[in-house]
């Protein structure tokens, strides 16, 4: 497949400015020309008129298995109809721009085939398979009153594991599954039943193990954490993904930086659970958790740009609630200017999946992953979370073209 977009005013994920006008060529799926006139030979030609050409966006904490804003319900039901769900939500973030993401718990290799396959329409995924937690942790989704068993609990989002040892194979277990990370939980979180937001979870011997497994097969540890205590120890053992990090103060944010760690935070989840998440079934004890953390997300990414830490991009939406993903957009956009926001979704967060020219950038030899927009989205990015985009391509094939 030969792809030419014309007439584009070309941002290429990095640069303070467009940096070319002019065309981008793709064939097979890569990148093969940027700027200039227009090559011959195109399959297909589409005349962007002058409009804005940047890289696809990259969600770095997506639940295509989430199809209810109650993770207990979620759990409770068979993968088969999740995956239903899955196909859904993928879709539609994929004609929202995101032409990637990072499956923070539950997506498996059957999921990531069947996108790699074309059996469903997509964004690239990289997914962790089932996150880690402990007894009691944010994964553990048993209630208080629920009688402990012989058994391991095995959710479809996350599963427990205690101890050196056992961290260590089912840490080996998730990566022989095909997972492109390892996801564990070191605080509590809003969602889970038994744990308060504050709490730590799993010990330094037991992160530094997952990481450990995690560095076998050259690939890393995401967590998800809250407070600064629980931010700083994660980093400390080697982790090099932090999930929300609202509650972190200057020394958590130094911490991240020092130890090269990136912060992803997922400030639109916070905002649609306030709004709409009692309608859509969050529990009463969840919304109670909402609240301590709700409104922080904004501090944290200011800290940490202060600190000189990478902060990516990343949405953390449930159920229906994903339909507010490019709403992460403004919610960064009244903290950042532009430029800062669009790079945290693309360039920034294609290092963070350790994939550096090949996503979140335009340039030769990248995946021609690319979205359009009518309006100027490094002037404002009403252009984006207003109107969503005109044009959609991933891997040289146009899957949205509003034109």
């Amino acid at each position: 497949m030969r792809l030419l977009l014309k007439n584009a005013r070309i941002w290429d994920g990095v640069a303070d400015d467009y940096v070319a006008e002019g065309s981008v060529f793709c064939v097979d799926g890569r990148i093969e020309a940027i700027g200039g006139s227009a090559p011959q030979g195109a399959d297909r030609e589409i005349d962007l008129a002058g409009r804005a050409l940047l890289p696809g966006f990259i969600d770095a904490h997506f639940h295509a298995y989430a199809s209810e804003v109650s993770v207990p319900t979620v759990e409770s039901l068979p993968i088969s109809y999740l995956a239903h769900h899955a196909a859904r939500l993928l879709r539609d973030a994929l004609h929202r721009g995101f032409t990637t993401v990072r499956d923070a718990g539950g997506a498996d290799w059957g999921l990531w085939r069947a996108a790699e396959d074309g059996l469903i329409e997509s964004p690239r995924i990289f997914y962790s398979g089932r996150a880690l937690s402990q007894t009691g942790g944010h994964g553990d989704s048993r209630t208080a009153h629920s009688e402990p068993c012989g058994c391991r609990h095995i959710a479809n989002l996350s599963q427990v594991a205690d101890g050196v040892d056992e961290v260590r194979r089912v840490a080996r277990e998730v990566l022989r599954q095909g997972a492109h990370q390892i996801k564990i939980f070191v605080s509590g979180g809003v969602s889970s039943p038994t744990d308060p937001i504050w709490m730590r979870q799993y010990s330094g011997e037991e992160i530094r193990a997952i990481v450990a497994e995690a560095a076998s097969r050259r690939t890393y540890v995401m967590a998800h954490a809250y407070t600064a205590d629980t931010v700083a120890h994660a980093v400390e053992c080697g982790v090099r993904s932090i999930e929300h990090g609202n509650l972190i103060d200057a020394a958590a944010a130094a911490a991240m930086a020092a130890h090269g760690a990136f912060l992803v935070p997922t400030l639109v989840t916070y905002e649609a659970l306030s709004q709409d998440g009692a309608r859509y079934g969050l529990a009463p004890d969840s919304q109670a958790k909402l609240t301590e953390v709700a409104t922080k997300g904004a501090t944290a990414v200011t800290l940490a740009r202060q600190a000189g830490g990478q902060v990516g991009f990343g949405t953390d939406l449930l159920g229906p609630l994903h339909s507010w993903q490019l709403q992460e957009f403004r919610l960064r956009g009244a903290i950042e200017r532009p430029i800062e926001v669009l790079r945290s979704a693309t360039s920034t967060n294609a290092e963070l999946l350790m994939r550096t020219g090949e996503l979140g950038c335009v340039r030769l030899g990248a995946k021609a992953d690319l979205v359009s927009f009518d309006d100027d989205p490094l002037a404002d990015l009403k252009a984006i979370f207003d109107h969503g985009p005109a044009l959609v391509v991933k891997d040289g094939r146009v899957v949205h073209d509003l034109s």
